[in-house]
């Protein structure tokens, strides 16, 4: 029988190291001309990490997120970190965070993803504050297939299948070819010592639940289940990079201001219209549901979409879906200006206005461009004010007795979400008195008590 030597300490090191050299080369992660910010909890993965690319010259600064989770034993980690980096003589960062705070500005936020959302936060203000090119990160191979299976759980497509890469964005992963037990061996043959998250034996997280349990048991069933794992993620990787180059064509064609698109002939031209426009919609942050539902209302008008970070509107009107930003709609919303009729109005649009005799009064055929108004609406202090639609708005039309809902007009003038956003109304005392250039009121109509009239006219090309 042929006994196979094991290799030695320095082995071990020496082919580690060069292995992440030829990763980092080959993904063109990382250059020598720039400080790297290297995320340090204290464990095997990153560890190895900041060991390895110290050894390969690279300009390391340690980050290290305290959160006080684990009481003492958090404290542990920060004064390892601490040591560790003395002896390797590298500069250390740490920041104190407040998970709880943070969950209470963000309700319904997980402590994992708040660790995450602040964890991340702060590597960026290092990456400005240090000049450093990129932020690495200690994922290695059984991170990419738990990663994959989560994700997988959740119904995700190539994107979420494949979304553990050696790079994103800043974050960069030169561990992931290596397993767990090489990265180990590696921190065992460099002399160093990592600590172990106690946490991690708890089965309270998905992920924990993953590694401790599942996996152990498909390997147990199926052996090899977890190189077949990151065997697809590779195919699929592969498969994303054709689906990607589609889908921007793609969108070029449909969506290439990235404010509408004309779903009618998305529906008609495309069989997966639902996929491509999940695609277009998903780095806005909207579901595949409500893109399904996008798909159904095309022929409709007046749907509304949020995306689930509040931060973007999905409108359809008439087959098109405009795209706009929440905030900038809540301004818009928002906007009110008092205004002075007696005299020339100059914002938010150019009202030119006149006041004459009642005996000089001649009707215009120019439409609700124009407004004429008993002058005694200036009596009594009033408050005028230009604003846009609010939900009730009511108008009692000239030549009409009852109100009317504004929306109902805007609809029946087959207005564009945008159009009703942006229309002006004019109030008196918030009673609306003219929609310049949609309709006219009753209200102060000139009539036979009237002596003097206002004549209100938008200026052309103000609306």
């Amino acid at each position: 029988m042929i006994s196979i030597p094991m290799p030695s300490q320095a082995e071990i090191k020496k082919t580690f190291e060069q292995r992440t050299a030829r990763y980092i080369a080959s993904r063109t992660l990382l250059h020598a001309g720039a400080p790297v910010v290297v995320a340090l909890s204290g464990g095997a993965d990153s560890v190895a990490l900041l060991a390895a690319l110290s050894s390969l010259g690279y300009d390391c600064r340690a980050a290290h997120c305290n959160f006080h989770l684990r009481g003492e034993e958090s404290m542990r980690d920060s004064r390892h970190c601490h040591m560790l980096c003395e002896t390797l003589g590298v500069d250390l960062y740490v920041r104190d965070f407040d998970v709880e705070a943070r969950r209470r500005e963000h309700p319904g936020e997980s402590v994992e993803m708040a660790c995450r959302e602040l964890r991340y936060a702060w590597f960026a203000e290092l990456l400005d504050r240090e000049g450093a090119q990129a932020v690495a990160v200690g994922h290695h191979r059984e991170d990419r297939a738990e990663t994959f299976m989560l994700n997988l759980m959740r119904g995700s497509g190539i994107n979420g299948l494949t979304s553990m890469r050696p790079r994103s964005g800043a974050v960069v992963r030169p561990l992931l070819p290596f397993s767990r037990a090489e990265i180990e061996a590696y921190v065992e043959a460099c002399g160093l010592t990592f600590i172990t998250d106690s946490s991690n034996a708890s089965d309270a997280h998905r992920r924990n639940r993953l590694r401790n349990r599942v996996f152990p048991l498909l390997e147990e069933l199926f052996p090899g289940a977890g190189d077949a794992v990151l065997r697809t993620i590779s195919h699929l990787e592969a498969a994303g990079e054709l689906y990607s180059e589609v889908v921007a064509e793609r969108r070029q064609r449909y969506f290439p201001d990235g404010r509408s698109i004309d779903l009618a002939l998305l529906k008609s031209s495309e069989p997966q219209a639902p996929t491509l426009l999940f695609e277009f919609l998903r780095p806005l942050a909207f579901t595949y549901t409500q893109v399904c539902d996008m798909i159904d209302a095309s022929s409709s008008s007046g749907a509304v979409f949020h995306s689930t970070d509040g931060e973007t509107v999905a409108e359809i009107n008439r087959g098109q879906l405009v795209v706009s930003d929440a905030r900038r709609l809540r301004l818009v919303a928002g906007e009110c200006y008092t205004v002075n009729p007696a005299r020339d109005i100059t914002e938010p649009i150019r009202i030119a206005v006149t006041s004459d005799d009642v005996f000089a009064f001649r009707p215009e055929a120019l439409g609700p461009s124009v407004a004429y108004l008993d002058a005694a609406a200036l009596e009594g202090n009033p408050l005028w004010e230009l604003r846009h639609w609010r939900r009730g708005d009511r108008i009692i039309p000239f030549g009409a007795k009852k109100s009317k809902l504004v929306s109902d007009l805007y609809a029946a003038a087959r207005f564009s979400a945008e159009q009703k956003r942006n229309t002006w109304i004019l109030t008196r005392n918030d009673e609306i008195v003219w929609i310049p250039c949609l309709r006219n009121s009753a209200l102060f109509a000139v009539g036979p008590g009237t002596k003097r009239f206002l004549r209100l006219q938008v200026l052309e090309g103000e609306l």
